[in-house]
């Protein structure tokens, strides 16, 4: 058995990070290429389905199988893959109707999102600091809808305006999958939680089978398995980089991802986000981070606090 509690090495952990963003952003790319000829259900059966094998390579590494698969909250599990799903989904018709770019900006909401759910849902305490931090980041979400919705928008048409709808829902379902994923780390091991989301999230893409599913050419089979592998590895690895180092050393690495999307974006799809997408992005990521830095400093006072109120061992 692999010792879950490994030592610190905060550079690793930032270097796993980062790469996570590079296997998610190559996630992305790939649904995006074949986001034309295929149903949003079937996209996501792939990328469910597929990421089992790095996922089960990694669990059997560790050696946790066959534990990984005992839970006492499987109701849990159901919810938050209900609320993954919701992303999955949303995220990939929002990939589908407008630049991965500004789908990518709008979805950074999610951290956001996840700090409202939480105080509503869990009873968490948010104080001031984090609240202007919300209200700031959602006023850069607000910058970019601007882009598509509106007499001065930049963007026009129904179909982007449907993706940035997708994007912002997307967003609120990623949210509320973290606030689930909140509690069942209280009580169940990461790959548990990882291997049932891979799981009931296939056989809910499955279900969608009968509404128009295509048969995948030889090349567009192997991106959709590549999206799968991609999201696995990316879900694995994201799951190491906080085994090496806190939360806020690792964390705000999850914005180098709008470097990925930036270059495939111009690269690839030819495409590059306007002004006023960019400024509404970097808002919304200035408060994300100021979220994270909220956040390590109240667990830092939470600890200290306890560690007050510990009776100190009598003298022998």
């Amino acid at each position: 058995m692999i010792d879950y509690h490994a030592a610190p090495k905060p550079l690793l952990g930032i270097a796993l990070k980062v790469i996570s963003t590079l296997a998610f952003a190559s996630m992305i790319t790939v649904i995006k290429l074949v986001s034309d000829r295929y149903p949003v259900g079937e996209m996501a059966f792939f990328r469910s389905f597929f990421a089992l094998i790095p996922v089960f390579i990694w669990v059997g590494w560790r050696g946790g199988i066959p534990a990984v698969f005992r839970t006492s909250n499987f109701r849990g599990h159901v919810i938050r893959s209900f609320a993954g799903a919701g992303g999955m989904f949303c995220g990939f018709s929002a990939i589908s109707y407008m630049p991965i770019a500004d789908a990518t900006a709008i979805g950074y909401a999610a951290p956001l999102i996840t700090v409202v759910l939480a105080y509503f849902m869990l009873g968490e305490t948010v104080r001031l600091y984090r609240w202007s931090a919300v209200i700031v980041g959602f006023i850069g979400v607000l910058i970019i809808l601007s882009d598509y919705f509106g007499p001065e928008a930049h963007v026009g048409g129904s179909a982007v305006e449907i993706g940035a709808i997708f994007a912002l829902v997307g967003a609120f379902f990623s949210g509320l999958a973290a606030t689930q994923v909140r509690t069942l780390t209280r009580f169940e091991g990461a790959g548990t939680i990882v291997i049932y989301f891979s799981l009931l999230t296939s056989g809910a893409a499955l279900l969608t089978l009968p509404f128009g599913w295509a048969m995948p050419t030889a090349g567009d089979a192997v991106f959709l398995v590549l999206a799968g592998i991609f999201g696995g590895v990316g879900q694995v690895l994201m799951t190491l980089s906080y085994r090496y180092g806190d939360v806020s050393v690792v964390a705000p690495f999850e914005y180098t991802s709008m470097l990925w999307i930036l270059a495939v974006s111009f690269v690839i799809f030819g495409t590059w986000p306007t002004w006023v997408v960019l400024l509404g992005t970097a808002i919304i990521i200035g408060a994300d981070l100021f979220v994270i830095y909220r956040e390590h400093k109240l667990g830092i006072e939470r600890r200290q606090a306890k560690a007050a109120e510990t009776p100190a061992a009598p003298l022998s």
